[in-house]
């Protein structure tokens, strides 16, 4: 039977530049997608992941209905109603036995994808009182947020380059024409890479191999990997040494400048040169450059963030703005305001930001931002006594391949838990533990609402699409499983889903002190629906999702503007340049000016058609540059012995892998990368595609053991390693 074909916007939910799709649909089935030309922010932009959201859409593997593991151990179809019963019988009552502290919650980098992983977690956190807390955060960019909590008070406000007006632009640690950008949401992130040069302004690129991004750039610096935060201190040394700065307006809102001066006094560009491997005269002159552009953006990402001193170099990336003016400025780095944001306040001081108001059980690490570093998870689930991880509640995360030494959390997932919940639509080298699978439906079948994205957005706007495909038969929405999940662990188990929503909604308006009225006014059909008109409403701008609903390819809502400092909530009510925390971690720094590295160190990399573990599994995504290759220098090659293709061996503390070399001069002597995500090779999963081309887990180099000390984000990048022909 033919169906008619018909097309429907859908804002597409695989990375984070959120852009408008027009999808081909015929009866339910997803058979093309391309760039929206109407939607107001991405233009009709559109990159292969995008295109391929039907591929992606319709997987066989995905997971249609409930896994519940049976007596004999294996995992079987079952109802919902049953999984949830099992949930019920189960993690209330460990929790009573044992206390709140013996469940665990992972969250993964897909919650931030989707409408109910942004809105749910933190009411099931609330629910389940549990401070061990991991999310992806801590192999990301948990030193952002930790940075912009210390400056600002609030973790929250990451300032983006204002990239469609910049006159000088310097990107440290990112590969936008490849990962499509992060923490900096920008649809066609490439094509206004290449307007900023067409119009005459300047790139930089520091980054230790010459990626499509570098290759863009006016000038690129092949940093030492790990070196970032001494770079940038020397570069802020200049400015000061040189009597450079200008903050402009920001002037009467900062404090600790002279102290600032007399914290880097020791970061000369002759002094960080050797162990940066950048020459003195190029660091001094990336200083003056940036000082004379009449505006500018410094914008850092994951190369240099997870490092050993990636928070120092977060919060050097925001020095550099201030010091310079370009900071809360058009042309220079500013606060989005997204339609969803609480409405602006009058500038007063805060509560600030605390780092550390409580630690894990083993190893004492201290929380940041209400996480503690996933990289510690195994240990919390092995290790003996009291306040044991038992349970574990897993949303969206794939930690066995995203965390590093996955073999000792795999044997710990395997080993040492009592029960496991995973919310994923695959069975996954993580899920294959679990005692219930909750599988959410395919996106063609879900809303879709940046309520992350759009706080990053490098243009204010809002959009928002409805399902474009009813729910399948037997499925369940994602925040319907969301909800029930929530009153399972809650003890109220069998309450309708609604319920979780409707007290969502009270406690908001309660908080603000609007009138209780305020709900009956509320549209949308269903309970997310309800909350979003609820936070437009009481949102910066006075929307309802009536009228964005009425604008099917979004409403624009301007160019980013100044809100310094309304966006301030530090304890001071200004920008606190020298934090405390800061300054005690600042000889740790110094320390490294001594440092001369190991022979070959570790650096990941990016894929334009991938996004970490979660997209392996889509055919028209594998092979081509989406492969998991070791790549490698000629000179190193020729040194080791290698040889183009073949299968080498890379060791390191945490173990040792194989993959085969690629011998290339886009990556610096004395430097290997090997992308991250990779791994599919343990049994008991249904990804067939993945499993087809499983690559090694670059994070099984990993111990561990290596962590950032402000934010506990784990050492990912600069690691020392070995290689050898493979036997």
């Amino acid at each position: 039977m033919s169906h008619a074909s018909r097309t429907a916007p859908r804002i597409c939910p695989l990375c984070e530049a959120t852009c408008g799709l027009t999808l081909t649909i015929e009866g339910t089935t997803v058979t093309g997608a391309r760039g929206d030309r109407d939607d107001i922010f991405s233009r009709g932009f559109i990159c292969p992941k995008g295109a391929s959201f039907g591929g992606l859409d319709a997987d066989p593997d995905r997971l249609r209905v409930p896994l519940v593991r049976g007596e004999d151990g294996e995992l079987r179809e079952a109802s919902w109603d049953e999984a949830f019963d099992r949930i019920a019988a189960r993690i209330p009552a460990l929790a009573e036995a044992h206390g709140p502290q013996a469940v665990g919650v992972v969250l993964g980098n897909p919650n931030v994808h989707t409408m109910a992983g942004s809105l749910y977690p933190p009411l099931l956190l609330a629910a389940l009182r549990t401070r061990n807390v991991f999310t992806a955060s801590t192999l990301d960019q948990m030193p952002k947020h930790v940075s912009s909590g210390l400056l600002f008070g609030d973790a929250n406000a990451i300032p983006v380059p204002d990239l469609d007006r910049t006159d000088h632009l310097l990107l440290i640690g990112a590969n936008p024409l490849e990962s499509n950008g992060s923490l900096c949401t920008a649809p066609d992130f490439p094509g206004r890479l290449r307007a900023l040069r067409r119009r005459g302004s300047t790139l930089t690129v520091i980054d230790p191999r010459r990626t499509r991004t570098a290759r863009l750039a006016d000038r690129h610096v092949a940093i030492r990997p790990g070196a970032d935060a001494l770079l940038l201190a020397a570069m802020a040394h200049v400015l000061l040494e040189e009597k450079l700065t200008d903050p402009g307006a920001l002037a009467e809102h900062l404090e600790g400048a002279d102290e600032l001066a007399v914290a880097l006094a020791d970061f000369t560009p002759d002094a960080v040169a050797a162990a940066c491997d950048v020459d003195a005269a190029t660091i001094t002159a990336l200083a003056r450059e940036l000082a004379a552009a009449p505006t500018a953006a410094v914008y850092g990402r994951i190369g240099s963030c997870t490092v050993e001193h990636g928070t120092l170099a977060s919060w050097l990336v925001d020095v550099l703005n201030i010091l310079t003016g370009n900071l809360d400025r058009p042309g220079g780095a500013l606060f989005p305001l997204s339609a969803t944001a609480r409405a602006p306040r009058a500038a007063a001081p805060g509560k600030g930001f605390a780092l550390g108001r409580w630690t894990s059980r083993v190893s004492g690490h201290p929380e940041a931002k209400g996480e503690l570093p996933t990289a510690a998870l195994a240990e919390e689930i092995e290790t003996p006594g009291e306040g044991r991880i038992r349970a574990l509640i897993v949303l969206a995360a794939n930690p066995v391949l995203s965390a590093p030494d996955g073999d000792r959390l795999d044997a710990a997932l395997a080993g040492h838990l009592d029960f496991m919940v995973s919310v994923d639509p695959y069975l996954n080298e993580t899920s294959r533990h679990a005692d219930v699978v909750l599988p959410p439906p395919p996106p063609s079948q879900s809303a879709h609402f940046d309520f992350a994205f759009n706080s990053f957005a490098v243009h204010n706007q809002v959009r928002y699409t409805r399902a474009p495909i009813p729910l399948e038969d037997g499925r369940m929405d994602e925040s319907e499983i969301h909800a029930r999940l929530i009153l399972a662990v809650s003890g109220m188990h069998g309450a309708p889903p609604s319920a979780v929503d409707d007290l969502a909604i009270a406690t908001a308006i309660t908080k603000v002190g609007a009138p209780e009225e305020l709900a009956d006014e509320l549209t949308g059909r269903s309970g997310p629906e309800r909350r979003l008109d609820l936070m437009l409403r009481l949102g910066p701008y006075g929307l309802t999702l009536e009228r964005l609903l009425a604008h099917p390819h979004g409403i624009d809502l301007g160019p980013l503007k100044p809100r310094v400092p309304e966006i301030l909530r530090t304890r001071s009510g200004r920008i606190e340049l020298l934090p405390a925390p800061i300054a005690a971690d600042l000889p740790r720094l110094r320390r490294a000016l001594g440092d001369r590295p190991a022979p070959l160190v570790l650096v990941g990399r990016r894929h334009l058609r991938s996004n970490n573990s979660w997209m392996h599994n889509v055919g028209s995504l594998s092979g081509g540059s989406n492969v998991c290759t070791l790549q490698i220098h000629p000179d190193d090659a020729a040194r080791l012995g290698l040889v183009d293709g073949a299968t080498v061996r890379i060791e390191s503390a945490g173990g040792g892998i194989e993959a085969p070399a690629e011998i290339t001069d886009t990556v610096r002597s004395g430097v290997v990368s090997l992308p991250h995500g990779w791994g599919h090779s343990r049994p008991g999963t249904r990804m067939a595609v993945a499993a087809a081309h499983p690559g090694a887990n670059v994070n099984q180099l990993l111990d561990g053991t290596l962590l950032d000390p402000l934010s506990g984000t784990a050492v990912l990048n600069a690691i020392p390693v070995t290689v050898t022909p493979s036997p």
